[in-house]
C-alpha cells in the first residue's frame, strides 16, 4: 500500500485536507488523534509525562492540562525534546500497528511534525499543505485563542515553510476556498490511485 505522509505548518489546512481525502474514502491515519488518545487519563505515557513534568501539568480532574503543557514545550526546546522523547515512539508503533491493519490501494498519514521528528521511515511520498504564514496566523487565532505571539513561537519551532517544500513530493495550496481545496485533493486523489496501481 503507498503510504502519503501529509504535513504543514500550524493553521495551514491539514485537517480540512484529510476530511476531503476521508470523503473519498481514502483512510486517514493522525498522529494527533494517536497523541490524544496516548495521552487520557490512565495510560502509559501520561504517568511518563508527570514524571518528567511534575503533577502541574494535570488539571482538577487528574486529567492533561494540555494547554499548560503546550506553554511549557513551547518556551524550552530542552523540554519539548523530552515531551517528544516520551510520546514520538508510543506514537510510531501505532501508526506502523494502524497501517499494518489497512487494506486500501493507499492512506494517508498526517503527521504535523514529519520533517522535524523525522518521522520519514515507512513514508512513501510527502504531502506538504501550503499557506502563506499570515493566514496560519488568522486561522489559528480563530480556531485555538491564541496571541501571535504564542502561535509565532509554534511556528519557530516547526519546519519553515522553505524547508517543508523542498522536501515535498507533492503540494496543495490552501489560500482560497473550499471549492479550490477539493479540486487539488481531487487530482491528486486521482495521481495516487495510478502510482498505487503500478
Amino acid at each position: 500500500m503507498l503510504v502519503i505522509g501529509l504535513t504543514g505548518g500550524i493553521g495551514s489546512g491539514k485537517s480540512a485536507v484529510c476530511h476531503l481525502f476521508e470523503k473519498l474514502g481514502v483512510p486517514i491515519v493522525d498522529a494527533d488523534v494517536i497523541s490524544h488518545e496516548l495521552t487520557q487519563p490512565d495510560q502509559p505515557a501520561v504517568q511518563k509525562i508527570i514524571d518528567e513534568f511534575g503533577s502541574d501539568v494535570l488539571d482538577a480532574s487528574g486529567a492533561l492540562d494540555r494547554a499548560k503543557l503546550r506553554q511549557i514545550v513551547f518556551s524550552d526546546p530542552k523540554k519539548r525534546f523530552e515531551l517528544e522523547s516520551i510520546l514520538h515512539p508510543l506514537v510510531l508503533v501505532e501508526i506502523h500497528t494502524r497501517i499494518q491493519a489497512m487494506d486500501a490501494p493507499y492512506c494517508i498519514v498526517c503527521i504535523p511534525l514529519l520533517l522535524e521528528t523525522e518521522m520519514t521511515e515507512n513514508i512513501d511520498r510527502i504531502l506538504v499543505v501550503d499557506s502563506p504564514e499570515a493566514l496560519q496566523i488568522s486561522r489559528t487565532q480563530a480556531r485555538d485563542n491564541l496571541s501571535p505571539d504564542e502561535i509565532k513561537q509554534i511556528m519557530s519551532a516547526q519546519a519553515s515553510r522553505a524547508e517543508r517544500l523542498k522536501a515535498a513530493n507533492d503540494v496543495i495550496i490552501n489560500d482560497s476556498d473550499m471549492a479550490n481545496l477539493e479540486k487539488q485533493v481531487t487530482v491528486l486523489h486521482k495521481t495516487y490511485l495510478e502510482i498505487s496501481a503500478s
